[in-house]
């Protein structure tokens, strides 16, 4: 399975190399490959070869900042996507003390990838100025450049350096985000959805206070908070879950939680059905939980959607899953007893144990 580092492959570097030897000739091509492929090309994960590729293109291009940042507008549309960020990487490394350059440089790269990492320096460095500026594009015509407002300022961006100040304060954030709340591109309502639900994790009051004041208004607007809100929702957060029809729920039972084992083996997968019976006509949120077992051999809890469905009075509903326990990039499994719980509308309606073993 390739990897996302694998984007900076050979063909992509000669290219690279290629494209600027033809935007100048004060390039030193060899001197470039030899900057890139050191002993430990191969071993470097993907920001590390981002961050290699653009000080390489540092060490090669004319000395003067302005210069440099000609030759890149030039080539950068022929570097479209993900791996484009080597232009806005070139940006925040070297050229913070040219912020006007460095500014409009980000704005254009941003239209053919994305400026979203680098501009989270600039914010560290300057955050009034760059709001202001975040602002503007919030109502530039270009997409991209709407959803760099956003994304850039996100407070918990993967992989993104982290703006502690907007952890602790994110009301900056709320001009500039109800303002591209109800834009024409589903690409830039995401990145909305993905800021406020950042927010939501250290100031669910915010996001409660905005579903309040919003929802119902738009069908785009409420997919947007819907989104916002999700992990106050697994979080059974009981004022979210009720702002969207999803009430305390003492009419709704499940029953007939059945595994397919009650021990099994990492490696293995899991195989579990249950009923919900409803007494009247009720919308409920499905999910189930997995309290998981971690290497200090404390428990973890871990929350999977199942549905959101409208029952009628005396139906009844059946459901089965799977759920494997292969170990991952993003999840390893430790042996002990776990536990499996169904919940609706955010309560624990029933559970049961099961336990996990070396694998064999």
């Amino acid at each position: 399975m390739a990897k996302v580092k694998d984007i900076y492959s050979d063909d992509f570097i000669k290219r690279l190399a290629n494209e600027l030897h033809k935007a100048t000739p004060l390039f030193n091509a060899d001197k470039f490959l030899l900057a890139i492929y050191s002993d430990d090309w191969n071993k470097l994960e993907f920001k590390q070869r981002v961050s290699r590729l653009s000080t390489a293109m540092y060490q090669t291009l004319p000395n003067e900042y302005e210069e440099s940042l000609a030759v890149l507008k030039g080539i950068s549309p022929k570097f479209q996507g993900l791996s484009g960020i080597i232009f806005p990487d070139y940006v925040e490394k070297f050229g913070l003390k040219n912020w006007n350059e460095s500014i409009q440089a980000l704005e254009y790269f941003t239209k053919f990838s994305t400026s979203e990492f680098a501009i989270r320096a600039f914010i560290l460095l300057e955050q009034d100025s760059m709001l202001r500026k975040m602002f503007q594009w919030s109502n530039d015509v270009n997409e991209h450049v709407r959803r760099l407002a956003s994304e850039g300022c996100r407070p918990r961006l993967p992989w993104g350096q982290s703006l502690p100040s907007f952890k602790e304060d994110p009301s900056p954030l709320l001009p500039l985000l109800m303002n591209l709340i109800r834009d024409d591109s589903l690409y830039v309502r995401k990145s909305v959805a993905n800021n406020l639900n950042d927010i939501s994790k250290t100031h669910p009051e915010v996001i409660i206070d905005i579903v309040k004041q919003e929802y119902g208004k738009d069908p785009r607007t409420d997919w947007i908070l819907r989104h916002a809100s999700r992990t106050l929702l697994k979080q059974g957060n009981k004022k979210a879950l009720a702002l969207f029809g999803y009430e305390a729920n003492e009419s709704t039972r499940v029953t007939n939680l059945n595994l397919d084992k009650t021990k099994l083996s990492i490696g293995e997968s899991l195989s579990y059905s249950f009923q919900i019976v409803a007494e009247k006509t009720t919308k409920i949120r499905i999910e189930y939980a997995i309290d998981y077992i971690k290497k200090n051999q404390k428990r973890s809890r871990k929350i999977f959607k199942v549905s959101e469905i409208e029952l009628k009075e005396g139906q009844i509903k059946t459901y089965s899953r799977n759920q494997s326990f292969k170990n991952m990039t993003t999840r390893v499994h430790y042996p002990g007893d776990h536990t499996i719980s169904i919940l609706i509308n955010g309560e624990e309606k029933i559970s049961c144990n099961f336990t996990v073993t070396p694998t064999q």
